[in-house]
């Protein structure tokens, strides 16, 4: 059931008051302001996307039209945009938006457009956006996670984890207990990280399982982590946008534009369940001359240990750089 904000003017007005008040919502906040704007009804430029997903332009037309071709819709009555970024940081210190009766806290939409078909239907699209603001194209991440998490979410949505998996990924991720360092004959003679195990020394059948589980299950758990990274999200997003790199101008700025099921088939095309060889080079713990490891890659999608000074045993996904010129 198509979903309508019930408190919009407050909605709308919170969100003209936290404009740019955190920069990593800024490129949300101006599209949301500019389809605002826009005279309504509006008819769509038809057929964008279809010969390529990448395309230079007004990113909220761009974004407009594509959402409103892949919903087979031409013309539209009215659409409202909201950037749930810029919500989250109302005045009075409410950190949800109430849409339709549901509290929104946690939602992998970062914009919500609400659509007045010209029949009078409501028809809701939440947009998940990914930029970069390099000359050239970088990893973006997709979901950051802790092990223990991410088995939840799997077997949450009817992918079956065991123990020994669940084990086998802290191994990777080098929780408290699971690591090389907690096990005294382990460390002696140890020549790389003592935090964690790669992924070529975890546990066997758990290694096993795993990749197992990302060669069948890689559609689904692309679209776990793309749409339905938050348990019980209202708003899992039906698209993705992504700011190629940096535009000269917001007029001539470049987009990659997919619905999510186009997004999972072409990343399952790309390629299946890998691993690419890697060697530390930078860092406390570098890799002695020779010394590689295995890097777990299935689609666009890379994953690996966060290793970041605050949340070092987080589990990490990204979306390969460059993905949009591959696929």
């Amino acid at each position: 059931m198509a979903l309508t904000p019930i408190d919009e003017q407050h909605a709308l007005q919170i969100q003209a008051g936290t404009i740019g008040r955190k920069a990593g919502h800024a490129f949300e906040d101006e599209i949301t302001l500019r389809i605002n704007s826009l005279e309504k009804p509006y008819t769509a430029t038809t057929g964008i996307g279809d010969n390529s997903h990448v395309i230079k332009g007004r990113p909220e037309l761009l974004l407009l039209d594509y959402v409103c071709t892949r919903l087979g819709l031409t013309t539209i009555t009215n659409v409202v945009a909201l950037s749930t970024g810029a919500l989250a940081t109302s005045e009075d210190g409410k950190k949800w938006l109430e849409v339709n009766g549901v509290k929104v806290s946690k939602c992998k939409s970062d914009l919500i457009l609400t659509i007045t078909t010209t029949t009078g239907d409501l028809i809701t699209a939440g947009i998940s956006t990914k930029q970069c603001s390099n000359k050239n194209p970088t990893n973006a991440q997709l979901f950051f996670t802790t092990a223990r998490s991410f088995c939840l979410l799997l077997r949450s949505n009817g992918i079956a984890v065991s123990n020994d998996a669940e084990n086998a990924l802290r191994q990777f991720c080098g929780d408290a207990g699971f690591r090389p360092l907690d096990t005294p004959e382990l460390i002696a003679g140890r020549q790389t990280d003592p935090r964690r195990f790669f992924w070529e020394e975890i546990a066997d059948d758990g290694k096993q399982e795993w990749e197992a589980i990302f060669a069948d299950g890689q559609d689904a758990i692309t679209r776990l982590l793309l749409q339905k990274a938050y348990l019980n999200d209202p708003f899992a997003p039906d698209f993705v946008l992504h700011k190629t790199r940096l535009a000269e101008s917001w007029e001539t700025t470049e987009l990659a534009l997919y619905s999510i099921d186009e997004l999972v088939e072409l990343s399952r095309n790309y390629a299946g369940f890998v691993l690419k060889p890697y060697s530390v080079k930078k860092g406390s713990y570098r890799d002695p001359v020779g010394v590689s490891h295995e890097a777990p890659r299935f689609g666009i999608v890379q994953m690996q240990r966060g290793g970041q000074s605050q949340h070092p045993t987080q589990l990490q996904f990204n979306l390969k750089a460059g993905y949009f010129y591959e696929i």
